[in-house]
């Protein structure tokens, strides 16, 4: 078999697009009366992608601020996704201190792809989170009409009986007064 087949096979996969395992999309966290989800939090992962988000899953609010997860989430999380126009920040250690990462909208299957410092990675590191959905801008109202609109809109007073004439000397009035 060539040395080139394995290689082949895994820029296919790669290309596929929608692969990213059993995680759900980034859009799709919603509850089920329709309210936007900040973030799900997994606590397993694989070096196989289509086994990641698996297991226990931790649904978190928008606003939700946890220094200290509970114990049983605690260092344990190991694959997430982040709705968009969300942030879901974390911490390595209880207290929102240690090393921090921000993960912005998308999907992340494997947090051991994630460097925390120099040796370490964020797959069973975290131990505090804070997830933020900041409310979407307001729609700026609309343009104000142009003046040539306006003017198509509203002619104004109209006088068809007073015509003018510019003359070398002056302006005359032509026509019915």
């Amino acid at each position: 078999m060539s040395p080139l087949c394995p290689l082949l096979l895994a820029l296919a996969l790669v290309a596929i697009p929608g692969v990213r395992g059993a995680c759900p999309a980034p859009a799709d966290l919603k509850r089920p009366d329709g309210t936007r989800t900040c973030a799900k939090v997994y606590d397993k992962s694989d070096p196989y992608y289509e086994n990641c988000c698996r297991g226990a899953e931790l649904a978190i609010e928008p606003g939700t601020d946890l220094p200290f997860l509970p114990s049983d989430w605690r260092n344990v999380i190991s694959s997430l996704v982040v709705a968009p126009r969300c942030e879901l920040t974390v911490w390595s250690r209880g207290g929102k201190d240690g090393k921090t990462h921000k993960f912005t909208a998308g999907v992340y299957p494997r947090l051991e792809e994630y460097r925390r410092g120099v040796f370490g990675h964020w797959s069973n590191a975290i131990s505090s989170i804070y997830c933020r959905c900041p409310a979407a801008p307001p729609t700026p109202p609309p343009p104000p009409l142009s003046t040539s609109a306006s003017r198509a809109q509203n002619p104004g007073p109209h006088h068809p009986q007073l015509q003018f004439a510019q003359t070398p000397e002056s302006l005359t009035q032509i026509g019915n007064p």
